[in-house]
């Protein structure tokens, strides 16, 4: 047999990322009518961040599993994050 440990979540916390994802979601659109000129949308993938990360530790077990995937999901996102950097400074300043 297999030695995996299982994990269960409650109905309380996925209600609970239910409704942070859809209130990110709500600040998302309405980050739309507050004018921060070339800041809307550093603003807006900074929300979708925060929802992929949610999405990740919580529907994709991340949380829950072993540390090193948490790394390497970490190590991936710092990267993403980077390249998301340089493109807003490359936009900027052009």
């Amino acid at each position: 047999m297999s030695e995996v440990k299982h994990h269960i979540v409650a109905y309380r916390d996925h209600i609970l990322v239910l409704m942070a994802l859809i209130t990110l979601t709500i600040i998302t659109v309405l980050i739309t009518s507050v004018e921060l000129g070339p800041y809307n949308t550093a603003a807006a993938m900074l929300i979708a961040t925060i929802k992929a990360v949610t999405v990740l530790l919580y529907f994709m077990h991340l949380k829950f599993d072993m540390k090193i995937y948490r790394i390497m999901a970490t190590i991936v996102i710092l990267i993403f994050m980077a390249v998301i950097v340089v493109t807003f400074f490359d936009y900027l300043y052009r």
